[in-house]
Protein backbone atom coordinates (compact mmCIF):
# COMPACT_ATOMS: atom_id res chain seq x y z
CA UNK A 1 0.00 0.00 0.00
CA UNK A 2 1.81 3.21 -1.07
CA UNK A 3 2.10 6.55 1.31
CA UNK A 4 -0.70 8.18 -1.20
CA UNK A 5 -3.06 5.71 0.29
CA UNK A 6 -5.67 7.53 2.61
CA UNK A 7 -8.11 5.50 3.37
CA UNK A 8 -9.45 4.49 6.83
CA UNK A 9 -11.89 1.70 7.13
CA UNK A 10 -12.77 0.68 10.19
CA UNK A 11 -13.05 -3.32 9.42
CA UNK A 12 -10.30 -4.47 10.95
CA UNK A 13 -9.38 -2.04 13.46
CA UNK A 14 -8.89 -4.22 16.06
CA UNK A 15 -6.41 -6.60 15.00
CA UNK A 16 -4.12 -3.38 14.08
CA UNK A 17 -4.89 -1.56 16.80
CA UNK A 18 -3.74 -4.66 19.04
CA UNK A 19 -0.30 -3.92 16.61
CA UNK A 20 0.01 -0.54 18.03
CA UNK A 21 -0.61 -1.54 20.99
CA UNK A 22 2.21 -3.95 21.32
CA UNK A 23 4.20 -0.81 19.42
CA UNK A 24 3.52 0.84 23.03
CA UNK A 25 4.65 -1.85 25.03
CA UNK A 26 7.85 -2.31 23.11
CA UNK A 27 8.30 1.14 23.88
CA UNK A 28 7.40 1.73 27.18
CA UNK A 29 9.62 -1.88 28.15
CA UNK A 30 12.53 0.51 26.70
CA UNK A 31 11.86 3.31 29.11
CA UNK A 32 11.43 1.51 32.52
CA UNK A 33 13.50 -1.66 31.59
CA UNK A 34 16.93 0.23 32.73
CA UNK A 35 15.79 0.84 35.73
CA UNK A 36 15.86 -2.85 36.68
CA UNK A 37 19.45 -3.17 34.67
CA UNK A 38 21.22 -0.15 36.68
CA UNK A 39 22.87 -2.60 39.50
CA UNK A 40 24.04 -4.71 36.35
CA UNK A 41 24.82 -2.01 34.16
CA UNK A 42 27.11 -0.67 36.96
CA UNK A 43 29.02 -3.71 36.65
CA UNK A 44 29.47 -4.78 33.80
CA UNK A 45 30.50 -0.57 32.55
CA UNK A 46 32.33 -0.32 35.68
CA UNK A 47 30.43 2.95 36.46
CA UNK A 48 29.05 4.53 39.04
CA UNK A 49 25.21 4.00 40.33
CA UNK A 50 24.81 8.16 39.59
CA UNK A 51 26.65 7.60 35.58
CA UNK A 52 24.13 5.10 35.29
CA UNK A 53 21.13 7.00 36.22
CA UNK A 54 22.38 9.23 33.03
CA UNK A 55 20.99 6.53 30.82
CA UNK A 56 17.52 6.99 32.37
CA UNK A 57 18.24 10.82 32.04
CA UNK A 58 19.32 11.41 27.74
CA UNK A 59 15.92 9.00 27.10
CA UNK A 60 13.72 11.05 29.15
CA UNK A 61 15.23 13.57 27.80
CA UNK A 62 15.27 12.83 24.34
CA UNK A 63 11.30 12.19 24.99
CA UNK A 64 10.29 15.30 26.65
CA UNK A 65 12.38 18.05 24.37
CA UNK A 66 11.80 16.45 21.15
CA UNK A 67 8.25 15.14 21.18
CA UNK A 68 6.32 18.66 19.96
CA UNK A 69 10.01 19.29 17.40
CA UNK A 70 9.43 15.80 16.15
CA UNK A 71 5.58 15.72 15.33
CA UNK A 72 5.78 19.27 14.11
CA UNK A 73 8.72 17.73 11.63
CA UNK A 74 6.77 14.88 10.41
CA UNK A 75 3.54 15.89 10.11
CA UNK A 76 2.62 15.87 6.73
CA UNK A 77 4.10 11.93 6.55
CA UNK A 78 1.61 9.75 6.29
CA UNK A 79 0.95 8.14 9.87
CA UNK A 80 2.43 4.89 9.07
CA UNK A 81 5.84 6.33 7.91
CA UNK A 82 6.33 7.89 11.12
CA UNK A 83 5.29 5.07 13.20
CA UNK A 84 7.68 2.58 10.94
CA UNK A 85 10.68 5.34 11.55
CA UNK A 86 9.42 5.80 14.97
CA UNK A 87 10.00 1.71 15.81
CA UNK A 88 13.22 1.78 13.69
CA UNK A 89 14.99 4.88 15.70
CA UNK A 90 14.51 2.80 18.84
CA UNK A 91 15.43 -0.47 17.28
CA UNK A 92 18.79 0.82 16.38
CA UNK A 93 19.01 3.07 19.46
CA UNK A 94 18.55 -0.46 21.18
CA UNK A 95 21.07 -2.11 19.15
CA UNK A 96 23.68 -0.07 19.50
CA UNK A 97 23.50 -0.14 23.40
CA UNK A 98 24.13 -3.70 23.34
CA UNK A 99 26.62 -3.56 20.75
CA UNK A 100 28.23 -0.11 22.54
CA UNK A 101 31.83 -0.99 24.35
CA UNK A 102 31.70 3.22 25.72
CA UNK A 103 29.53 4.87 28.69
CA UNK A 104 29.59 7.73 25.63
CA UNK A 105 28.44 6.26 22.81
CA UNK A 106 25.45 4.34 25.36
CA UNK A 107 24.52 7.43 26.14
CA UNK A 108 23.85 8.48 22.88
CA UNK A 109 22.45 5.41 21.99
CA UNK A 110 19.51 5.81 24.77
CA UNK A 111 18.88 9.66 23.29
CA UNK A 112 18.43 8.03 19.82
CA UNK A 113 15.91 5.42 21.39
CA UNK A 114 14.17 7.84 22.81
CA UNK A 115 13.99 10.30 20.38
CA UNK A 116 12.09 7.08 18.92
CA UNK A 117 9.80 6.78 21.44
CA UNK A 118 8.64 10.24 21.25
CA UNK A 119 7.93 10.34 17.89
CA UNK A 120 5.80 6.81 18.42
CA UNK A 121 3.66 7.30 21.34
CA UNK A 122 1.40 10.34 20.01
CA UNK A 123 1.26 9.05 16.47
CA UNK A 124 0.25 5.66 17.83
CA UNK A 125 -3.25 6.96 19.61
CA UNK A 126 -3.98 9.47 16.83
CA UNK A 127 -3.28 6.42 14.35
CA UNK A 128 -6.06 4.23 16.69
CA UNK A 129 -8.43 7.30 16.48
CA UNK A 130 -8.30 7.13 12.41
CA UNK A 131 -8.70 3.03 12.31
CA UNK A 132 -11.89 2.38 14.51
CA UNK A 133 -15.14 4.32 13.33
CA UNK A 134 -16.74 7.42 15.67
CA UNK A 135 -18.59 4.78 18.06
CA UNK A 136 -15.53 2.81 18.59
CA UNK A 137 -12.33 5.69 18.75
CA UNK A 138 -12.36 5.55 22.93
CA UNK A 139 -11.70 2.11 22.49
CA UNK A 140 -9.11 2.14 19.96
CA UNK A 141 -7.63 4.81 22.82
CA UNK A 142 -7.57 2.64 25.11
CA UNK A 143 -6.07 -0.15 23.54
CA UNK A 144 -3.08 2.01 23.22
CA UNK A 145 -2.93 3.26 26.09
CA UNK A 146 -3.09 -0.25 27.85
CA UNK A 147 0.64 -1.35 26.05
CA UNK A 148 1.82 1.71 28.18
CA UNK A 149 0.57 0.09 30.94
CA UNK A 150 1.24 -3.26 30.08
CA UNK A 151 5.32 -2.41 29.88
CA UNK A 152 5.18 -1.02 33.50
CA UNK A 153 3.51 -4.13 34.96
CA UNK A 154 5.12 -6.90 32.74
CA UNK A 155 7.69 -5.27 30.35
CA UNK A 156 10.06 -3.76 33.21
CA UNK A 157 9.67 -6.94 35.81
CA UNK A 158 10.15 -9.52 32.37
CA UNK A 159 13.11 -7.17 31.38
CA UNK A 160 14.63 -7.35 34.58
CA UNK A 161 13.95 -11.02 34.75
CA UNK A 162 15.99 -11.27 31.31
CA UNK A 163 19.08 -9.32 32.61
CA UNK A 164 18.92 -11.23 35.92
CA UNK A 165 19.25 -14.88 33.76
CA UNK A 166 21.35 -13.67 30.53
CA UNK A 167 22.88 -10.39 31.26
CA UNK A 168 21.36 -6.76 30.42
CA UNK A 169 22.55 -6.97 26.87
CA UNK A 170 20.02 -9.64 26.29
CA UNK A 171 17.16 -7.53 27.65
CA UNK A 172 18.21 -5.08 25.58
CA UNK A 173 18.39 -7.08 22.57
CA UNK A 174 14.74 -8.39 23.55
CA UNK A 175 13.23 -4.76 22.96
CA UNK A 176 15.42 -4.54 20.14
CA UNK A 177 13.74 -7.61 18.57
CA UNK A 178 10.27 -6.40 19.76
CA UNK A 179 10.57 -3.22 18.06
CA UNK A 180 11.98 -4.79 14.68
CA UNK A 181 8.86 -7.03 14.32
CA UNK A 182 6.26 -4.66 15.27
CA UNK A 183 7.90 -2.16 12.91
CA UNK A 184 7.32 -4.59 10.11
CA UNK A 185 4.10 -5.82 11.00
CA UNK A 186 3.22 -1.80 10.78
CA UNK A 187 4.78 -1.45 7.46
CA UNK A 188 2.63 -4.88 6.19
CA UNK A 189 -0.89 -4.23 7.64
CA UNK A 190 -1.47 -0.71 8.46
CA UNK A 191 -3.22 1.57 5.99
CA UNK A 192 -1.62 4.98 5.34
CA UNK A 193 -3.46 7.42 7.42
CA UNK A 194 -2.52 11.09 7.27
CA UNK A 195 -4.35 13.54 9.74
CA UNK A 196 -6.78 16.30 8.28
CA UNK A 197 -5.14 19.17 10.08
CA UNK A 198 -1.50 19.94 11.70
CA UNK A 199 -0.05 22.49 13.90
CA UNK A 200 3.21 23.98 14.16
CA UNK A 201 5.69 24.47 16.61
CA UNK A 202 4.58 27.64 18.38
CA UNK A 203 1.13 26.51 17.82
CA UNK A 204 2.09 23.44 19.95
CA UNK A 205 3.90 25.74 22.35
CA UNK A 206 0.77 28.27 22.86
CA UNK A 207 -0.76 27.43 25.96
CA UNK A 208 2.17 27.67 27.53
CA UNK A 209 1.04 31.20 27.53
CA UNK A 210 -1.71 30.97 29.94
CA UNK A 211 -0.45 30.83 33.42
CA UNK A 212 -3.07 28.62 34.59
CA UNK A 213 -1.47 25.71 32.18
CA UNK A 214 1.56 26.94 33.22
CA UNK A 215 0.93 26.42 37.26
CA UNK A 216 -0.67 22.66 36.31
CA UNK A 217 2.53 22.01 34.48
CA UNK A 218 5.10 22.71 36.92
CA UNK A 219 3.04 20.68 39.58
CA UNK A 220 2.77 17.86 36.92
CA UNK A 221 7.09 18.49 36.77
CA UNK A 222 7.40 18.12 41.04
CA UNK A 223 4.82 15.13 41.48
CA UNK A 224 6.95 13.13 38.52
CA UNK A 225 10.30 13.95 40.08
CA UNK A 226 8.67 12.77 43.85
CA UNK A 227 7.28 9.78 41.69
CA UNK A 228 10.93 8.53 39.89
CA UNK A 229 13.36 9.83 42.29
CA UNK A 230 12.87 6.18 44.46
CA UNK A 231 11.53 4.35 41.55
CA UNK A 232 14.73 5.38 39.23
CA UNK A 233 17.32 3.95 41.74
CA UNK A 234 14.78 1.23 43.12
CA UNK A 235 17.62 -0.93 43.34
CA UNK A 236 20.10 1.42 45.00
CA UNK A 237 17.27 2.95 47.59
CA UNK A 238 16.24 -0.67 48.58
CA UNK A 239 19.50 -2.36 48.13
CA UNK A 240 19.58 -3.59 52.07
CA UNK A 241 16.23 -5.66 51.62
CA UNK A 242 16.90 -7.00 47.83
CA UNK A 243 20.74 -8.33 48.81
CA UNK A 244 21.79 -8.49 45.31
CA UNK A 245 19.25 -10.82 44.24
CA UNK A 246 17.36 -9.58 40.97
CA UNK A 247 14.55 -11.33 41.48
CA UNK A 248 13.72 -9.25 44.62
CA UNK A 249 14.27 -6.35 42.29
CA UNK A 250 11.73 -7.52 39.34
CA UNK A 251 9.24 -8.30 41.96
CA UNK A 252 8.76 -4.96 43.26
CA UNK A 253 8.57 -3.46 39.84
CA UNK A 254 5.77 -5.87 39.08
CA UNK A 255 4.49 -4.78 42.52
CA UNK A 256 4.55 -1.32 41.71
CA UNK A 257 3.51 -1.42 38.27
CA UNK A 258 0.00 -3.70 39.45
CA UNK A 259 -0.86 -1.10 41.91
CA UNK A 260 -0.22 1.89 39.44
CA UNK A 261 -2.83 0.41 36.79
CA UNK A 262 -5.03 0.34 39.88
CA UNK A 263 -3.83 3.42 40.86
CA UNK A 264 -4.61 5.01 37.55
CA UNK A 265 -8.15 3.78 36.82
CA UNK A 266 -9.17 4.40 40.51
CA UNK A 267 -8.15 8.09 39.95
CA UNK A 268 -9.91 8.72 36.70
CA UNK A 269 -13.25 7.44 38.36
CA UNK A 270 -12.12 10.03 41.55
CA UNK A 271 -11.61 13.04 38.91
CA UNK A 272 -14.92 12.38 37.59
CA UNK A 273 -16.84 12.18 40.67
CA UNK A 274 -14.43 15.08 42.83
CA UNK A 275 -12.57 18.09 41.79
CA UNK A 276 -9.34 16.54 40.32
CA UNK A 277 -7.50 19.40 42.57
CA UNK A 278 -8.66 17.35 45.72
CA UNK A 279 -7.20 13.89 44.08
CA UNK A 280 -3.83 15.29 43.11
CA UNK A 281 -3.30 17.52 46.55
CA UNK A 282 -4.54 13.27 48.39
CA UNK A 283 -1.99 11.44 45.90
CA UNK A 284 0.90 14.07 46.45
CA UNK A 285 0.84 13.67 49.91
CA UNK A 286 0.43 9.99 49.80
CA UNK A 287 3.54 10.24 48.11
CA UNK A 288 5.40 12.19 50.51
CA UNK A 289 3.89 9.76 53.51
CA UNK A 290 4.93 6.62 51.63
CA UNK A 291 8.65 8.11 50.99
CA UNK A 292 9.21 8.80 54.50
CA UNK A 293 7.39 6.11 56.01
CA UNK A 294 9.93 3.82 53.60
CA UNK A 295 13.11 5.19 55.26
CA UNK A 296 12.20 2.60 58.60
CA UNK A 297 11.74 -0.29 56.22
CA UNK A 298 14.74 -0.32 54.03
CA UNK A 299 15.92 -3.17 55.34
CA UNK A 300 12.73 -5.65 55.16
CA UNK A 301 11.58 -6.95 51.98
CA UNK A 302 8.36 -7.93 52.47
CA UNK A 303 7.54 -4.35 54.32
CA UNK A 304 9.22 -2.84 50.83
CA UNK A 305 7.08 -4.67 48.78
CA UNK A 306 3.47 -3.45 50.31
CA UNK A 307 4.74 0.16 50.68
CA UNK A 308 5.91 -0.48 47.02
CA UNK A 309 1.91 -1.31 46.20
CA UNK A 310 0.79 1.71 48.24
CA UNK A 311 3.32 3.84 46.60
CA UNK A 312 2.40 2.55 43.40
CA UNK A 313 -1.11 3.19 43.72
CA UNK A 314 -0.60 7.36 44.76
CA UNK A 315 2.24 8.06 42.41
CA UNK A 316 -0.13 6.71 39.04
CA UNK A 317 -3.18 9.06 40.62
CA UNK A 318 -1.46 12.09 39.83
CA UNK A 319 -1.09 11.81 35.76
CA UNK A 320 -5.10 11.67 35.22
CA UNK A 321 -6.21 14.44 37.46
CA UNK A 322 -3.35 16.44 35.85
CA UNK A 323 -4.72 15.58 32.28
CA UNK A 324 -8.33 16.32 33.42
CA UNK A 325 -7.51 20.17 34.89
CA UNK A 326 -5.29 21.35 31.98
CA UNK A 327 -8.23 20.20 29.43
CA UNK A 328 -10.37 22.58 31.28
CA UNK A 329 -8.23 25.35 30.25
CA UNK A 330 -7.42 24.29 26.76
CA UNK A 331 -8.77 26.74 23.91
CA UNK A 332 -11.58 24.93 21.79
CA UNK A 333 -9.99 21.87 19.58
CA UNK A 334 -6.99 22.16 21.69
CA UNK A 335 -6.85 19.50 24.23
CA UNK A 336 -4.73 17.47 22.16
CA UNK A 337 -2.18 20.31 22.12
CA UNK A 338 -2.51 20.86 26.18
CA UNK A 339 -2.23 17.18 26.80
CA UNK A 340 0.70 16.77 24.52
CA UNK A 341 2.53 19.33 26.82
CA UNK A 342 1.23 17.77 30.07
CA UNK A 343 3.08 14.49 28.84
CA UNK A 344 6.42 16.11 27.80
CA UNK A 345 6.36 17.69 31.38
CA UNK A 346 5.74 14.42 33.22
CA UNK A 347 9.04 12.92 31.06
CA UNK A 348 11.00 16.21 31.89
CA UNK A 349 10.48 15.55 35.56
CA UNK A 350 11.41 12.25 35.03
CA UNK A 351 14.52 13.43 33.70
CA UNK A 352 14.97 15.80 36.85
CA UNK A 353 15.07 12.86 39.01
CA UNK A 354 17.30 11.23 37.21
CA UNK A 355 19.35 14.09 37.30
CA UNK A 356 18.98 14.91 40.53
CA UNK A 357 19.04 11.32 42.34
CA UNK A 358 22.62 11.01 40.24
CA UNK A 359 24.15 14.20 41.99
CA UNK A 360 22.65 13.55 45.92
CA UNK A 361 24.19 9.89 45.31
CA UNK A 362 27.47 11.08 44.16
CA UNK A 363 27.03 13.83 46.78
CA UNK A 364 25.57 12.21 49.89
CA UNK A 365 26.71 8.29 49.00
CA UNK A 366 23.54 7.46 50.07
CA UNK A 367 20.68 6.72 48.07
CA UNK A 368 18.56 6.62 50.99
CA UNK A 369 18.57 10.11 50.95
CA UNK A 370 16.42 10.23 47.41
CA UNK A 371 13.40 9.33 49.85
CA UNK A 372 12.85 12.50 51.83
CA UNK A 373 13.85 15.02 48.53
CA UNK A 374 11.04 13.07 46.97
CA UNK A 375 8.75 13.67 49.93
CA UNK A 376 9.44 17.17 49.92
CA UNK A 377 9.07 17.48 46.32
CA UNK A 378 5.45 16.12 46.00
CA UNK A 379 4.85 17.88 49.42
CA UNK A 380 5.74 21.31 46.99
CA UNK A 381 3.24 19.78 44.40
CA UNK A 382 0.49 19.59 46.79
CA UNK A 383 0.79 22.53 48.11
CA UNK A 384 0.73 24.93 44.54
CA UNK A 385 -2.38 22.53 43.88
CA UNK A 386 -3.93 23.73 47.56
CA UNK A 387 -3.10 27.20 46.56
CA UNK A 388 -4.53 27.14 43.26
CA UNK A 389 -7.53 25.39 44.64
CA UNK A 390 -8.28 28.16 47.28
CA UNK A 391 -7.37 31.00 44.59
CA UNK A 392 -10.20 29.45 42.47
CA UNK A 393 -12.70 29.70 44.87
CA UNK A 394 -11.62 33.44 45.95
CA UNK A 395 -12.12 34.33 41.94
CA UNK A 396 -15.43 32.02 42.63
CA UNK A 397 -16.53 33.67 45.68
CA UNK A 398 -15.89 37.48 44.09
CA UNK A 399 -17.98 36.85 40.92
CA UNK A 400 -20.85 35.78 42.96
CA UNK A 401 -20.69 39.19 45.07
CA UNK A 402 -19.95 41.10 41.80
CA UNK A 403 -22.94 39.48 40.31
CA UNK A 404 -25.19 39.78 43.27
CA UNK A 405 -24.00 43.69 43.35
CA UNK A 406 -25.02 44.23 40.09
CA UNK A 407 -28.39 42.84 40.33
CA UNK A 408 -29.40 44.72 43.39
CA UNK A 409 -28.99 47.40 41.30
CA UNK A 410 -32.10 49.00 40.62
CA UNK A 411 -33.58 50.05 37.14
CA UNK A 412 -34.43 53.39 36.62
Amino acid sequence: MSDTDTTTPARGWRARTAILTLGAFAVGTDGFVIVGLLPEMTKSLKISMAEAGQLVSVFTLAYAILSPVLATVTARWSRRRVLVTALVLLGLGNAVTALAGSYGLILASRMLAGSGAALFTANAVATAAGLADTKRRGSAIAMVTAGSTLALVLGAPLGTFIGSAWGWKAAIWFVTALAGAVAVAVALLLPSIRLGQTATLRQRLAPLSDRRVLRILVVTVLAFVAIFLPFTYMGAVFAPAIGGDQARLALLLLVFGVAATGGNLMSGALADRRDPRTVVIGATVGIAVVGLVMLTTRDHFVLVAVLEAVSGVVSFSVIGPQQHRIISYAPEGGAPLVTSLNTSTAYLGQFLSSVIGASLIATVGSAACLLPVSACFALAAAGITWWSKRSSARQERQAVREADSTAAVPVK
